[in-house]
């Protein structure tokens, strides 16, 4: 393999054109433009023998990639915030569908008010929606996790969501080990057939009206009614918990790199609080971890790289024993908590010495999150569970005082 200077957005390129993308849609959107621009100069150079679909909207989009992959062609898209809100109908369709499509989103903070800064309250907004989502920590997992999603999407016929930070990943510039194709070749084998038949000689409807009930078709077969089709469609997302692991591993035996199956950790044993993120944050938190270690305070760090289907097992084994966990969240369930700190919570109840989970909001439309603001956020953490505190009003890193004007 080669060592290149890339962006995240030249990375995610870099990854579906290993994977040998057939059709890609697009539409230009900040911070994530460059990721198809990049592509459309190789494909207009000869460089990627691929359609590229030049269309007016993000659900045009999204319906492209639907069309294509229908058809069994491995297809791709990229996009950010209010993009991605735009293309929310087919977002459903898609995975309700049951298409492996890959889609990269550079996160961003969605209006209104206006902001084109990081955060990842996109793709969180659309968490439930049957995709599996897999955050990145810097611009190598970016290359990295968009081949390995075609294998993990096709394997199961799910879509895969692969999210890094806009700007702080997108635009920022780092060494990446680009393998050669033909390891990449060895890995991901050319897309089996689709699951949906389409035969001019054996017409059929594609997505067509379900009944609530069961029911038998014309030939007499008793068919899995609009309940069973969703409990199908669950159970594959669970099962691609083993699978997304495996695939990481495989990944790793491949090319030497890990990028660490559902979670990632750093400096977990006798750790007192575990810090949990996704993204690029996650590479803050391990430097943080490092100071407060020298200053002689356990403090762990835990990533989640796979946010759905959510790692409970994983989660419950790495949190073992640990007095609480911090969560930061780039995101709000407005009403309610940062997702993963929530999401976290429900994990974790009921487990005999579950560790207290304190929630932490920060870096909302790319206010800065400093490693300063992010130790006194662990500190004081600490000092809350050596107290004995279980629950807390959500944290709010870096917001400045109530008296400022909303």
């Amino acid at each position: 393999m080669t060592v290149r200077i890339l962006t995240g957005n030249e990375s995610a390129a870099w990854g579906a054109r290993l994977a040998r993308v057939q059709v890609v849609a697009a539409y230009p959107i900040t911070p994530q433009s460059p990721v198809v621009e990049t592509i459309s100069a190789w494909v207009q150079a000869g460089e990627l023998p691929a359609e590229f679909i030049a269309v007016e909207s993000e659900h045009s989009a999204m319906s492209v990639c639907i069309g294509a992959s229908t058809a069994g062609a491995r297809t791709f898209t990229a996009t950010s915030s209010n993009g991605l809100a735009y293309m929310t109908e087919q977002i459903w369709w898609a995975a309700g569908a049951r298409l492996p499509i890959v889609m990269c989103v550079a996160n961003r903070s969605l209006a209104a008010p206006w902001n084109v800064l990081n955060d990842q309250q996109d793709s969180m907004s659309v968490r439930d929606a049957g995709w599996i989502q897999l955050h990145c920590r810097d611009n190598q997992e970016i290359l990295d996790t968009v081949v390995q999603a075609y294998r993990i999407a096709e394997r199961l016929n799910l879509p895969v969501m692969v999210c890094y930070d806009g700007f702080l990943l997108s635009h920022t510039a780092m060494p990446v080990e680009v393998p050669t194709p033909e390891a990449v070749d060895a890995f991901l084998p050319p897309r089996p057939a689709p699951l949906q038949v389409i035969d001019p000689a054996d017409p059929r409807n594609i997505g067509p009206v379900v009944i609530a009930d069961r029911r038998r078709d014309a030939g007499g077969v008793l068919r899995g009614g609009y309940m069973e089709l969703r409990a199908a469609h669950h159970e594959a997302l669970l099962s691609a918990l083993d699978v997304v692991a495996e695939t990481a591993d495989e990944w790793e035996r491949s090319t030497g790199r890990s990028t660490g199956g559902l979670v990632v950790q750093h400096r977990l044993d006798d750790a007192e609080v575990v810090l949990v993120a996704a993204g690029s944050l996650v590479t803050q938190l391990t430097l943080v971890a490092d100071g407060l270690r020298d200053r002689g305070v356990a403090v762990g760090v835990l990533g989640i790289r796979c946010y759905r289907p959510f790692p409970v097992e994983a989660l419950r084994e790495r949190l073992s024993g640990v007095r609480a966990a911090l969560v930061f969240d780039k995101a709000l369930s407005y009403g309610y908590a940062g997702p993963i700190a929530a999401d976290l919570r429900a994990a974790l109840y009921g487990v005999d010495g579950a560790p207290a989970v304190y929630g932490a909001v920060c870096g909302l439309g790319g206010r800065e999150v400093t490693p300063e603001a992010l130790t006194d956020a662990a500190l004081s953490a600490l000092a809350d569970a050596r107290a004995g505190v279980r629950e807390r009003a959500v944290a709010w890193v870096g917001r400045l005082s109530e008296e400022v004007s909303r």
